[in-house]
């Protein structure tokens, strides 16, 4: 029962400690969202697009890269209704892909706060 209480105790401190680097985390990547807009913008807007920036850990190049929205239920309805006309059909498959997915249950811990 010792080392039972011990571990909760470990695993509140852990917890908490994520909590904060996760907070902390948000932040930094906001900044860096916030940087990284006015770098592209700036970059854009003195034709340095083609350019590389050298610093100690590496080179900053300005990329373009792909970014797709997900694949959510309304989305593959949206594009069915534009290849299947009978909605029954329709909603047959999206049930039907409800019904198909992978669910796994897992027990965790969780911390209510007070």
């Amino acid at each position: 029962m010792e080392k039972f209480t011990e571990n909760i105790k470990k695993w509140s401190l852990v917890e908490e400690k994520l909590k904060s680097i996760n907070e902390h985390t948000k932040k930094l990547r906001t900044i860096k969202n916030e940087l990284n807009k006015d770098i592209t913008q700036y970059m854009n807007e003195n034709n340095l697009t083609n350019k590389k920036i050298n610093l100690p850990a590496g080179e900053v190049r300005l990329i373009e890269k792909k970014e797709y929205g997900t694949l959510s239920f309304s989305y593959i309805e949206l594009c069915l209704e534009n290849i299947i006309a009978d909605k029954e059909q329709i909603q047959f498959i999206i049930n039907y892909l409800r019904e198909q997915r992978d669910v796994s249950t897992v027990q965790e811990l969780r911390l209510i706060s007070k």
